[in-house]
């Protein structure tokens, strides 16, 4: 067995853009927005980032559910696009984002194999549980751990150290997947064998603690951490 996932016993997965397709609400209404509907998808995602660090940042939390609206009324209106009845549909598109195709049999394989599992996310509990639901992943998790529990966002060490306390494990037994390549390398700083999840195809972050694996979608996971 590979030295570095010899001891690993839980497997943590990041929500948005790891596990759930964060373009899929924009992309639903495509044939409405047209050609707009990639600019309005990759500004919405990248100002709901960047309010949770610049909140984080000015001690100003808010639940990442107003975030989302925020950087969708940003994203509208940018694009020009505003209007209440579109918001509210990728709204309620948002809720209830799909996975992407290979997660469910990927959970599957992990939770056979003995490996404990959740979600670290961002998002809050009622997001994630919908989420979950809208693709019947619910029951494939241990934890669903939300950043509410401490009411700042990732990168911030401490969303990183609720997933060691919440399974009573040391930090290198745990497994930890992100597409994001910031909170991939916040995860390895924590400690955790780290897979960066590089599903649109990133150059690596000028960062330190750089990830462990990278992989272009979580199928190979299970064979990686010796489960195949």
């Amino acid at each position: 067995m590979n030295k570095a996932s010899a001891s690993i016993k839980a497997c943590v997965f990041d929500a948005y853009g790891t596990l759930f397709d964060v373009n899929a609400a924009a992309r639903a209404l495509s044939q409405e927005l047209g050609d707009e509907w990639l600019p309005l998808a990759e500004t919405w995602r990248t100002k709901q980032l960047n309010y949770s660090w610049l909140r984080s940042l000015m001690g100003a939390h808010a639940d990442f559910w107003q975030l989302t609206g925020d950087a969708l009324d940003f994203a509208l209106e940018s694009r020009g696009l505003s209007t209440p009845s579109l918001r509210q549909r990728l709204l309620d598109l948002y809720y209830n984002l799909a996975c992407f195709p290979e997660v469910p049999e990927v959970l599957r394989q992990l939770r056979k194999a003995g490996f404990k599992t959740a979600i670290l996310s961002n998002g809050t509990p009622a997001m994630l549980e919908a989420a979950c639901r809208s693709s019947e992943i619910l029951d494939l998790f241990d934890h669903v751990i939300s950043v509410e529990e401490v009411g700042i966002y990732k990168p911030d060490p401490r969303v990183y150290s609720l997933v060691a306390s919440r399974f009573s494990l040391a930090p290198n037994e745990i497994a930890f997947h992100s597409s994001n390549g910031w909170d991939i390398h916040g995860g390895k700083r924590a400690g955790f064998f780290a897979i960066w999840v590089n599903r649109s195809g990133q150059p690596l972050e000028r960062l330190p603690h750089p990830p462990d694996r990278i992989l272009q979608d979580l199928t190979a996971v299970p064979s990686i951490l010796e489960t195949a």
